[in-house]
């Protein structure tokens, strides 16, 4: 079981996901993105594996066979035994998690799911990060980071990873997220005990070097 968790949160486009990857490689953690059981549910209701009708934490419970690694290395998502990495990814599952994530439901059983899996991992820490992980997941991990950037700059890294015949919603896509996300949890602004690392001038690696260089400052104060 791990034992030294952060906790990052932040809005689309924010980097979230690749920062806390590369912080996990460089200390040797585990990494855990907690964003993708939800597209995962997305993908499995679309898709026919799950009704709609049928979200409730019992349902959740019986028929959502969802797994994913924590190896930052090694990422893969799988719903049932089918690898749904790429899948997840599509506009049409970006466009369609707002609708479900949203529901108390779900994210009552996503919040134990992603406790569980953080629990399971066998590194000395691991890094997790999502919408509402320093506020409602792990409000007790002992470093919590909110990593922004401005809409402009959150538009354009998540364009870039895109590609070109799925950039035309990009705006739709980012700025409805956040704003449906937003009604059910502030993710732009930090809770007490949670630091603020806006990016917009920073490039990928100095946003990473300031992160490590907040954990290892944190550390040293004996959190």
């Amino acid at each position: 079981m791990t034992d030294f968790l952060v906790a990052i949160d932040g809005p689309a486009g924010s980097g979230k996901s690749s920062v806390s990857k590369a912080v996990a490689r460089k200390l040797d953690f585990a990494y855990l993105d907690t964003g993708a059981a939800y597209r995962a549910l997305t993908w499995a209701i679309q898709h026919g594996h799950i009704s709609a009708e049928n979200i409730t934490a019992a349902g959740l419970n019986e028929n959502f066979e969802y797994s994913i690694s924590t190896d930052p290395d090694n990422y893969w998502v799988r719903v049932g035994n089918e690898n749904v990495t790429d899948a997840i990814r599509s506009s049409e599952v970006a466009e369609g998690v707002s609708e479900f994530a949203k529901q108390p439901e779900v994210r009552s059983f996503m919040k134990t799911l992603t406790r569980e899996i953080a629990a399971q991992s066998q590194n000395r820490g691991i890094v997790v990060e999502g919408r509402d992980i320093t506020t409602v997941v792990a409000p007790d991990s002992q470093i919590k980071i909110l990593l922004t950037a401005s809409e402009e700059v959150r538009l354009k890294r998540r364009s870039a990873e895109l590609p070109k015949h799925q950039q035309s919603g990009i705006k739709r896509q980012v700025s409805d997220r956040d704003a449906n996300d937003l009604k059910v949890v502030d993710f732009l602004t930090p809770a007490p005990g949670v630091i603020l690392v806006d990016s917009s001038d920073l490039n990928f690696e100095q946003t990473v070097n300031a992160v490590l260089e907040l954990i290892k400052y944190e550390s040293r104060q004996g959190i």
